[in-house]
């Protein structure tokens, strides 16, 4: 199994505890080999990544991303985003050219079963596989001409490698993003749904599961769908029972002073494994928890409402992040 990470080294801790969930939950599988695209990750955080392989006696390959500038000739903004997820979109690029698949994960995940069943998944005529977002508006689906199409997250993609290099995908879908003026909403994520459209296969929830599938029942989620494909209501109910791959996906992850995320102990659980399982946690969280505790109490029984109030505050969200990442660079 090939597994991907970008990452850079302020969230090398992170990554360290999902690829230990992975190395943990999976140690049937024959051979597991961890790749690892970023900038400027330190001699110490690679000697740690270098420390885990060996403890499960596996492979971490780390591969310098350099500037990514120049893999672009546009100008490009990545809004509150940080720009290493572009990473995603040079894969044909940047990774050995002998890999035929490759399963990516987003470094803020834990996995907390056998990764074999998602491994294996056929993919027919598709370029890679990933799970519905349903609360994407349906406003940025038209805008990326899926209209009737549902919208991936990125957070987990199963790639045919072989298939994105053939038919140049990365290619095209870096040219989508020229085409819109290297100016997306989520720069990496809606290229590729834009670009890609129907040759997505759609995973199963249980493969990218995040806090919207207890914010929002399964009712309210088809609902927003519209004329586009949802799971049905077994799967949905199977993955809320049994699910694989934890997302913290938004602002309340274990790492930070005061969460209370349903599945924060399992990355404690992991991190407690690794060489960087002496990390503090993120201070300076508690008051924002206590309200988000409180707003989504009040919440529940309106999951309409509470779907227009958040969709209402992301981009003041997106500043702040925005803001946040111009003067970590600057220091």
């Amino acid at each position: 199994m090939n597994l991907l990470y970008t990452t850079n080294d302020l969230f090398a801790a992170k990554v360290g505890a999902s690829i230990c969930s992975v190395f943990e939950n999976n140690r049937d599988m024959e051979q597991i080999t961890v790749y690892i695209i970023g900038p400027d990750i330190s001699a110490e955080n690679q000697r740690r990544f270098s420390q885990l392989a060996d403890a499960y006696q596996r492979t971490i390959q780390y591969l310098p991303l350099g500037d990514l500038k120049t893999y672009f000739s546009f100008d490009f903004d990545t809004l509150g985003w940080n720009p290493i997820v572009l990473a995603r979109l040079l894969l044909d690029k940047l990774l050995p050219p002998d890999i035929d698949r490759i399963l990516y994960l987003d470094g803020d995940t834990v996995v907390l079963r056998s990764l074999k069943e998602l491994w294996e998944t056929p993919f027919h005529d598709s370029v890679l596989g990933g799970c519905i977002e349903a609360t994407v508006t349906q406003s940025r689906r038209t805008e990326l001409g899926m209209e009737h199409l549902p919208y991936i997250n990125s957070g987990v993609l199963l790639i045919n490698l072989k298939l994105w290099r053939n038919e140049h995908w990365g290619d095209a879908i870096i040219d989508y993003y020229r085409t819109q003026g290297g100016h997306l909403f989520a720069p990496d994520q809606d290229a590729i749904n834009g670009t890609l459209l129907d040759r997505i296969l759609y995973l199963p929830p249980k493969y990218n599961f995040y806090n919207i599938y207890w914010f929002y029942p399964y009712r309210y989620l088809k609902q927003l769908m519209k004329n586009a494909y949802y799971y049905s209501e077994d799967v949905y109910r199977e993955s809320l029972a049994h699910p694989t791959i934890i997302h913290y996906l938004g602002e309340e992850r274990p790492w930070r002073e005061g969460n209370h995320h349903k599945f924060r102990e399992n990355y404690h659980q992991y991190l407690a494994l690794t060489p960087w399982r002496d990390e503090p946690p993120e201070t300076g969280w508690k008051a924002y928890f206590f309200f988000w505790d409180i707003f989504n109490v009040v919440m529940r029984p309106f999951p309409a409402l509470r779907y227009h109030i958040v969709d209402a505050l992301i981009p003041a969200f997106m500043k702040w992040r925005k803001k946040q990442l111009q003067n970590a660079k600057n220091r």
